[in-house]
């Protein structure tokens, strides 16, 4: 028992690491990619606005097709194997990007991207399988830290090799820190992985009638969409919204980017506790206070006149997300199947990706409508909703504190 402790312990700690650098290498050419398509050609502005959002939405759009087939595969073949397929593949991809010279070459490789992704999902999942049922709250609380303090530093880190380098050299040395990961995904994670009996997933069914609760699975995806729908309506538009609080007038770039990087900064500090106290107090009362502190904190955004009140509110949203992502992926885990952990994990990836799709699209629209403070009602109203819906479809999160979910 103490040797089994030990390996989900070091699993743990592996993949913290391994999700740090995945999700700082993800992020970090993220900022710059428009200038990069600019570089390719000599584009009007239209242009320039076509294959720039062509460029990121590629990569979203694979993501959410093809992430239920990876999960599929790892659940037969083991989630460490998607582990290396993923890391391995984005390095090489990556690491190409620094050499194209055309916009269709850079757009194909964002094609690849999608197609080799799957590391975050794939850890989450072989930590939600390797990790006692009673500990797996705490133990993807503290993963989520990793790939979100990873999304913090890169950046920063980008921008600022970018402008040591340049863009060019920064894909390359992205494609060499996932190499790391790929190694040490390799040589130090250790999966006690047995694959079901074919005949079991033939006499099943189709892949809900294999859960007790159909229902409670699909709500909770759902809730995934939305939740990151709301997390990237904001995305396109809170540097134009900070400009517009500060009157044009002082840094206001760096403000910006300090407004954008506070949730990441409270979700790293709750997500740990919050998922301890899921495990221990119960986790349908982490995903209520979740639903509810959100829906608090998006709307005064909107009718907020000082950058000090938005800051603090976007703080306050991180803790909504370490409240809502990790409890949904630790309920996932605890209704699933063990042979269907890696599928319901990739399902989930591909519903985030659709989120992150849709709150792209719809953030530039309700802006248009409504100007930018519409942005942050809009996010709100959805996650009311999204919150009516799992009361309706999922019972006991009515009565959270008679249960211990």
């Amino acid at each position: 028992m103490k040797g089994a402790l030990v390996g989900w312990r070091r699993n743990l700690a592996v993949l913290w690491l391994g999700t740090f650098i995945a999700g700082m290498g993800f992020s970090e050419v993220m900022p710059f990619l428009s200038l990069y398509v600019g570089e390719l050609g000599h584009f009007t502005r239209g242009q320039l606005t076509m294959y720039s959002g062509l460029t990121y939405a590629v990569t979203f759009f694979v993501i959410a097709v093809v992430s239920p087939l990876w999960g599929k595969l790892a659940d037969r073949r083991g989630r460490k194997l998607m582990l290396l397929r993923s890391s391995l593949g984005m390095a090489i991809v990556i690491g190409a990007m620094g050499f194209v010279h055309n916009i269709w070459m850079l757009i194909f490789l964002r094609f690849l991207q999608g197609l080799c992704a799957g590391y975050i999902p794939n850890a989450s999942a072989l930590i939600a399988t390797e990790t006692p049922k009673e500990s797996s709250g705490t133990a993807i609380g503290i993963l989520t830290t990793g790939y979100v303090s990873g999304n913090l530093i890169g950046p920063i880190l980008g921008g600022v090799l970018a402008q040591v380098f340049s863009i060019r050299l920064t894909f390359i040395i992205t494609g060499v820190l996932l190499l790391i990961v790929f190694v040490l995904s390799l040589t130090l994670v250790h999966e006690n992985y047995q694959p079901s009996p074919a005949s079991k997933t033939a006499e099943s069914g189709s892949l809900l009638s294999q859960f007790k609760n159909p229902t409670l699975i699909i709500t909770l995806l759902v809730s995934t969409m939305i939740i990151q729908m709301g997390n990237n309506s904001i995305t396109p538009i809170i540097s134009l919204y900070v400009k517009q609080l500060m009157h044009n007038v002082g840094p206001i770039t760096v403000v910006a980017g300090i407004i954008a990087a506070l949730p990441g900064i409270s979700t790293l500090l709750s997500a740990p506790r919050l998922g301890h106290l899921g495990d221990t107090r119960g986790t349908d009362r982490i995903l209520v206070f979740g639903f509810v502190f959100a829906i608090l904190m998006y709307f005064p955004q909107g009718f907020v006149s000082s950058i000090w009140t938005l800051g603090l509110l976007r703080f306050m949203i991180g803790v909504s997300d370490g409240a809502l992502f990790p409890t949904v992926q630790t309920l996932l885990s605890k209704n699933t199947p063990v042979h269907l952990t890696g599928t319901i994990f990739s399902w989930n990836q591909s519903f985030q990706a659709l989120g992150s799709m849709l709150g792209s699209l719809l953030g530039g629209v309700v802006s248009n409508w409504f100007d930018y403070n519409g942005v942050f009602i809009f996010t709100a109203l959805s996650l009311l909703l999204n919150f009516i819906v799992v009361l309706i479809f999922i019972p006991s999160m009515r009565h959270p504190f008679k249960n211990k979910a």
